[in-house]
């Protein structure tokens, strides 16, 4: 049995707005989320930029002892799930609730948490640890608080697959509900770890760029791209059977209709130099969705603005799409919101699929960048044309995924 899924509802916390609404506005209007990290003293660290949430308030999405009991990462969860069950319509008292399940993902979970009790089980002995601790720090308490909140008594999953979670969970869920599992699924991705050790760990690795000017410090595809800027949040759609959704009168945003999901298994850090594993991830949605490569017109990329991402990527791209990859539009969020970790999903490109309307990779050259067609909307820089070396760089082990959507 395979069933056709659809998407019925969006919800989005973000650097640049706190709700779908006004997250769209800001990637229409170009704004950036980027500005230097109030969350600590960064005085003694390379990186002093981060993208941080914006007078964001657990409260106005869950009441003031379930925030308490709850880490960031899971406070974005529940805030954006929220936004998406009620932009779906869907009542969770009228349906079965085994029948809807929650699959959200992050990829580490609460370092905050771990900081924390570590240096109280240092300064004050073991007896002071936060009786909590562990559920607040798990990755997969982001699933089950949403789930504990609306009352999703179906399946509830954590895929960690680092940079890929938000996709692959999505993926999985689509899976689920293609399957029998389940009706709906609440899916997406969330992370919160601007916090000394996620700062310092990243800066460590050289992911991080160490750029102190908001507006270049994250350049995807671009020449002078100098790594990533971590950023926090959480984005999820409602994914939804056809026939159930079309019962209930829903409104659908897109169908997923394809699905592909790899691993270079090369190295630890490095993705694969000829970006073989990640156009298989997209051949394979590709392959189920039953689409030819010249009739994708969009790609979300991951585009982390780091040496080797951006130069594989569009090795990848290239190697999926062959001459197609000429006329292909590419874009990255990343270049507005940072990089979310185990947050990325669909918000984003479901947006531009519901609004006609490509946004601008914010700060892209004008021309081709690592030899791909770029057709933008607006930039407010130019002139950098992407370098396409093969230095040996470690940047960030990440599984690749890919998935397909279309207008119905």
């Amino acid at each position: 049995m395979s069933r056709r899924v659809v998407v019925t509802g969006l919800g989005a916390v973000t650097p640049i707005g706190n709700n779908v609404d006004d997250f769209w506005t800001s990637v229409k209007a170009g704004k950036i989320g980027f500005d230097h990290i109030t969350k600590f003293d960064t005085t003694d660290y390379k990186c002093h930029i981060a993208a941080e949430l914006k007078d964001f308030n657990p409260q106005d999405f869950m009441d003031r002892k379930a925030a308490k009991r709850m880490e960031p990462f899971s406070q974005y969860a529940v805030a954006a799930a929220k936004q998406a069950i009620d932009d779906s319509g869907l009542d969770i008292e009228k349906e079965d609730p085994y029948m809807v399940g929650c699959a959200i993902g992050s990829g580490i979970g609460s370092l905050q948490a771990m900081e924390r009790e570590t240096q109280k089980l240092y300064e004050k002995g073991p007896n002071r640890v936060n009786p909590l601790l562990v559920p607040l720090m798990i990755c997969n308490m982001a699933a089950g608080n949403v789930s504990i909140q609306f009352g999703l008594k179906g399946k509830s999953i954590n895929d960690v697959t680092a940079c890929a979670t938000g996709t692959n969970t999505i993926g999985e869920a689509y899976r689920s509900i293609q399957y029998g599992e389940a009706d709906v699924m609440v899916a997406g991705g969330t992370e919160g770890s601007v916090c000394p050790i996620g700062i310092a760990g990243f800066t460590a690795l050289t992911a991080l760029s160490t750029v102190d000017d908001p507006t270049k410090c994250s350049l995807p595809f671009d020449k002078n791209r100098s790594g990533f800027v971590m950023g926090e949040g959480a984005g999820v759609v409602i994914l939804e059977e056809l026939e159930h959704a079309k019962a209930r009168g829903a409104k659908i945003y897109a169908e997923v209709v394809g699905y592909g999901a790899t691993c270079d298994a090369y190295h630890i850090t490095s993705p694969l130099e000829d970006g073989s594993g990640a156009a298989r991830a997209m051949e394979l949605a590709m392959e189920e969705a039953g689409v030819k490569p010249e009739e994708v017109t969009y790609i979300n990329a991951h585009g982390t603005s780091t040496h080797h991402n951006d130069l594989f990527e569009t090795r990848a791209i290239r190697k999926a799409f062959g001459d197609a990859a000429d006329h292909v539009l590419v874009n990255s969020t990343k270049s507005m919101v940072g990089h979310l970790l185990g947050r990325r999903c669909g918000s984003c490109c479901l947006c531009e699929i519901h609004s006609g309307r490509l946004r601008a990779s914010d700060d892209w050259n004008k021309g081709s960048r690592c030899g791909m067609r770029s057709e933008l909307l607006h930039r407010r820089s130019g002139g950098n044309r992407c370098e396409t070396g093969n230095e040996q760089f470690p940047w960030f082990w990440r599984p690749q995924c890919g998935a397909a959507v279309s207008e119905i």
